[in-house]
């Protein structure tokens, strides 16, 4: 086997020759940066060689070019901001209190939902609001927070006993300017209750009349779904009708009956009554029927049907378990949001409708 010599110049071929190799080092007081080095354009230019792993504190931040990061989490953030009532834009008040029913006999189309989250929208934005929950069922006072026991006074005790409004309206938690008149089981009897009782049709109205409307901008009442005695006292008190349209065939069905009965109050009963504003609940964009439905509301009601279309969120129906209303709930949810933007159509409507 042949052997390598070790000696002299020569080196073993298994070991190999080693390339001799220079290392330029260059002073650190000379101009010229490595490639390595991190360089910085304007401010945070530097004039002698850093290394890019010793300089972490030159980076720049989006403010030093002007950027603002358009991500979804920013997206989200300002629209709860603008839900929170955080937003630049101020919602005008209305001139005097606007009385709004919102009815619609058939249950399921979100009456109270639509209720307890504009409220709380329009207080959020500085009006003044309170909710009166006329339905036994009592979903807008839990969805408020409101304590309800067999011992608890409510709207029932305003309608059958006459008892002051005013010491019935409780402030709601997290959302100033907000108060709900609650609904206990004791509701359920008021229909029969109020048949053998004097103007039955006016009781509601009366318990307005006895407060201070001065001191609010929206009353809200959140109608059973039926057209009782409750609903026609809701119909008598008010001056606006707002009719909240699941996006499906069955919700169009009734409606024909609700605008029938809306004429009748009017005709015999209170004359400043109508129909001002009709709400889109439960828009699934992903259907063709939601669409038509949207359209063919659209085509018979004209303006009177605001722009904005409340979609389906799972937000809006986990609220009420927690004794909130999505605002507080999730202020950036997409139900939030669509709610917001249908009680600041309103509140832009507000001097227009209390003026017809």
């Amino acid at each position: 086997m042949p052997q390598n010599p070790t000696d002299g110049a020569y080196v073993s071929r298994e070991t190999g020759p080693v390339p001799a190799v220079e290392f330029s080092l260059r002073a650190t007081s000379d101009p010229y940066v490595s490639r390595e080095t991190s360089q910085w354009q304007g401010d945070a230019a530097v004039s002698e060689g850093v290394s890019r792993e010793t300089d972490v504190d030159i980076a720049p931040s989006s403010s030093d070019y002007g950027v603002e990061f358009d991500t979804p989490i920013a997206r989200a953030a300002r629209a709860a901001m603008t839900v929170r009532g955080h937003g630049e834009e101020v919602w005008p008040r209305p001139e005097r209190c606007r009385v709004i029913s919102v009815a619609n006999q058939k249950g399921g189309v979100g009456k109270t939902t639509t209720t307890v989250n504009i409220a709380a929208s329009l207080a959020m934005h500085g009006n003044r609001v309170m909710v009166v929950d006329l339905d036994p069922q009592g979903n807008a006072s839990t969805a408020l927070g409101m304590e309800r026991t067999p011992e608890s006074r409510s709207v029932y005790h305003c309608l059958v006993e006459d008892e002051d409004l005013r010491s019935l309206a409780r402030p709601v938690e997290q959302i100033p300017n907000l108060w709900c008149v609650p609904a206990t089981i004791d509701l359920a009897g008021a229909e029969i209750e109020l048949v053998s009782l004097v103007a039955r049709e006016s009781r509601l109205k009366r318990a307005f009349a006895a407060y201070d409307e001065s001191e609010l901008d929206y009353i809200l009442i959140d109608c059973p779904p039926s057209l009782g005695l409750l609903t026609v006292n809701a119909m008598v008190a008010c001056e606006e009708v707002l009719i909240p349209i699941q996006c499906e065939y069955y919700a169009l069905e009734g409606l024909g009956q609700l605008l029938r009965n809306v004429e009748l109050v009017k005709s015999h009963l209170n004359p400043a009554l109508a129909v001002s504003t009709i709400v889109l609940t439960m828009y699934d964009g992903r259907t063709r029927l939601a669409s038509q439905v949207a359209d063919e509301v659209r085509s018979h009601f004209g303006d009177l049907v605001l722009k904005t279309l409340v979609p389906r969120s799972v937000r809006v129906s986990e609220a009420p378990s927690y004794g909130q209303s999505v605002m507080t709930y999730d202020p950036g949810s997409t139900g939030a949001v669509a709610y917001m933007q249908a009680a600041r159509e309103i509140a832009f409507r507000a001097n227009a409708v209390v003026g017809h």
